[in-house]
């Protein structure tokens, strides 16, 4: 199995299992005299499959993605880190370049004045940077995952 396969199917287990959290609740309290419309205990026994399996899944991605190189000297599990830091560093450069941008009006002297403290064209083109940073390293991870075979448990 690919890794990109395993990591579709990690997804699929991780809304599998929140179904059947879903479908417990529905079941696991009843009016008196009515049945269940699914036995709990059965789904109880799924779930704990989907677990296991979203677990053995988990394991299994993770070593692949440790053993893994995407260049040298840099595994999967790397460019992953280093691609979260990027989405961090965008979202906070976002968030300040928004809470920049927002004018305030006053509508006589006497009102506090507000003044941006940051070059917000310099910010944009740091978020601008990053953005292409970001794509060419996510899309050489997807590429890898569409090549990389999942390594079996150890």
């Amino acid at each position: 199995m690919k890794l990109a396969e395993a990591l579709i199917l990690r997804s699929d287990t991780q809304r599998k299992i929140q179904e059947l959290r879903f479908r417990l609740q529905n079941v696991i309290k009843i009016q008196e005299g009515e049945e269940a419309a699914e036995n709990p205990s059965d789904l109880f026994r799924e779930l704990n499959g989907s677990l296991d399996q979203f677990e053995t899944l988990v394991q299994r991605i993770n070593r692949t993605n440790a053993v893994t190189e995407l260049t040298q000297g840099l595994t999967i599990t790397d460019a992953l880190a280093r691609r979260e830091k990027l989405e961090m560093k965008r979202s906070v450069l976002s968030d300040v370049i928004s809470t920049a941008s927002i004018r305030y009006d006053r509508s006589s002297k006497t009102e506090i004045k507000f003044i941006t403290t940051v070059e917000i064209s310099s910010l944009q083109k740091q978020m601008d940077e990053l953005a292409k940073e970001h794509r060419i390293l996510d899309t050489r991870i997807q590429e890898l995952n569409w090549t990389t075979e999942l390594v079996e448990r150890v």
